[in-house]
């Protein structure tokens, strides 16, 4: 996720940023806390810092050993796709907790956001190891929120919204987005809307971000399957040198935007309105079920009630039959010998 308010206000910080990389981790942290309007968060002290190469990870003592792991695994991944090597310095805020995150973000943040990157203050913030579950693999995240910066050191405030999120959700794998394209009941029934409609859906709620995150990935992927020797390195070339889209897409693919989207959009549908149709039925189905699920349960007690009468009727009927039986048997037999009269005439 990247915002890019108060931008012009960023870039002064920036440069004051970048003259206090040379005076430590706890001067950065102040100075990104002051970037948002405010003065040091509350519990600043408690903070520590790590710092080699061009990152300087900020975090409390419960999220030390998470700073660590990101802080290697930043130094070791530090190329993206399509851009030239970065160089500028970053600072990683790690929140502790969601207080702290929300100051630290700003109040641009949307509420479901887990992390945030600052183009113009060349800084990251994102949750530590108190997020629940929803706010991702940690490392994925902190790769997507280095392209955000990475795409803006080199393109500049150049690539729309979609681009910026596509780009970053491409460079960081996430996969796991296309999981919203195949359940999609709106795909499905209004098809897959045109580029540069997607930049509204990041201000929406958490499922309209989701479908919109999820496209723009879609739409980066599929350009930078066009060209499978040089990916995205040709067009972002261009495209910085020219300063247009389409251009850039007509020189690195031979396509114009308009032809791109036309195929990007005809694709994504084809690959994912027959899975969105197969999951909403599913659902559907699911849904039907439930609601019958108490009519089959009252009509299976009323089965069985029934059965139970039935079962106790035909005892009774063969419990009368067979004292029916033992009576006629005992009217029938004939007297015993030896009877009263023959006692009365004894010896």
């Amino acid at each position: 996720m990247r915002r890019d308010a108060e931008a012009r206000r960023g870039r002064r910080l920036a440069r004051a940023l970048q003259r206090l990389t040379g005076r430590g981790a706890a001067a950065l942290a102040l100075a990104g806390a002051l970037a948002l309007g405010g003065a040091a968060p509350a519990g600043a002290q408690d903070l520590g810092s790590l710092r080699e190469g061009r990152f300087t990870i900020v975090a409390a003592a419960e999220d030390r050993a998470l700073a660590r792991t990101l802080h290697d695994r930043a130094l070791a991944q530090d190329s993206f796709p399509g851009l030239p090597r970065p160089r500028e310095a970053v600072l990683v805020q790690i929140a502790p907790d969601a207080a702290r995150f929300r100051a630290w973000s700003g109040a641009g943040a949307p509420e479901w956001g887990s992390a945030i990157a600052i183009p113009a203050q060349r800084r990251i913030v994102m949750q530590g190891t108190a997020a629940g579950s929803d706010a991702g693999d940690p490392v994925q995240t902190l790769r997507h929120e280095l392209a955000h910066l990475a795409l803006h050191e080199t393109m500049g405030d150049l690539p729309p919204r979609w681009f910026d999120e596509g780009y970053a959700s491409w460079v960081a794998h996430e996969r796991a987005r296309e999981e919203v394209l195949a359940a999609s009941l709106g795909l499905l029934l209004h098809g897959v809307p045109p580029l540069d409609s997607l930049d509204e859906g990041f201000t929406g709620g958490a499922v309209r971000a989701g479908t919109a995150y999820a496209l723009s990935y879609r739409a980066v992927a599929d350009l930078a399957a066009l060209d499978s020797v040089r990916g995205l390195s040709l067009f972002l070339e261009r495209w910085r040198a020219s300063g247009r889209l389409d251009r850039a897409m007509r020189d690195a693919y031979g396509l114009t935007q308009a032809e791109f989207e036309t195929r990007w959009r005809a694709s994504t549908r084809r690959r994912y309105g027959a899975l969105a149709l197969i999951a909403n039925l599913a659902a559907i189905a699911a849904l039907v079920g439930l609601l019958l699920l108490p009519l089959a349960l009252a009509r299976r007690r009323r089965d069985r009630a029934r059965l139970e009468a039935m079962r106790a009727a035909e005892a009774a009927m063969e419990r009368a039959a067979r004292e029916s039986a033992i009576a006629s048997l005992l009217a029938s037999a004939p007297p015993a010998p030896g009877g009263a009269e023959g006692e009365a005439r004894g010896p």
